[in-house]
């Protein structure tokens, strides 16, 4: 199977993949008051970050190199990591910290690798320059230069439905109390 094959797999199976992976974070869970209230206010940072990219990202219509993506290429997975890492605490269980690691790692680099490619298709002649400045994952602590005044688009937000995000996180607290409650 060729690595070109591979990337669209995990793409396509990402985020069916996340609801497997947490079921089996959600059964191996022993969360606490204090794990649930650290891991959500970890969780609503990740949702934020996620928020900000989606409304700046008109996907594949143009480049996105506003707001977040000035920072790093895919604000939208930093900040799944982010919000994936708030689980885990929440979940207080190593074993599910272990289960998110190889999920995150089997899946994001993949699928940051098909994405890159599918841009540089996309976006020949801008991409190379934004790919140069700005890093593919973890942030820079310094901006790339502002190419273009656009501003967050609350209509970009709703458009990418990044409301999912925030209504599936609240179900996934709402389930981890219940876990605690019932032990």
């Amino acid at each position: 199977m060729s690595k070109t094959s591979l990337k669209k797999i995990a793409n396509r199976w990402r985020v069916r993949s996340a609801f497997f992976t947490l079921v089996a974070v959600l059964i191996i869970a022993d969360p606490s008051g204090l794990s649930i209230a650290g891991g959500a206010a970890i969780g609503v940072v990740g949702l934020a970050f996620r928020g900000w990219a989606a409304g700046h990202i008109r996907k594949d219509k143009r480049l996105a190199v506003t707001g977040p993506y000035r920072f790093t290429r895919n604000p939208l997975y930093l900040g799944s990591f982010i919000l994936g890492l708030g689980l885990v605490w929440g979940a207080r269980s190593w074993w599910g910290a272990g289960i998110f690691g190889l999920y995150f790692v089997a899946f994001y680099i993949p699928v940051m690798a098909e994405e890159r490619d599918r841009l540089r298709g996309l976006f020949p002649e801008a991409y190379p320059e934004y790919e140069r400045r700005v890093p593919l994952f973890f942030p820079s602590l310094r901006p790339a230069p502002a190419t273009e005044p656009r501003k967050w688009d609350p209509a970009l937000f709703r458009r990418n439905k990044e409301f999912r995000a925030w209504i599936g996180t609240a179900i996934v607290w709402v389930l981890f109390i219940v876990r605690m409650l019932l032990r």
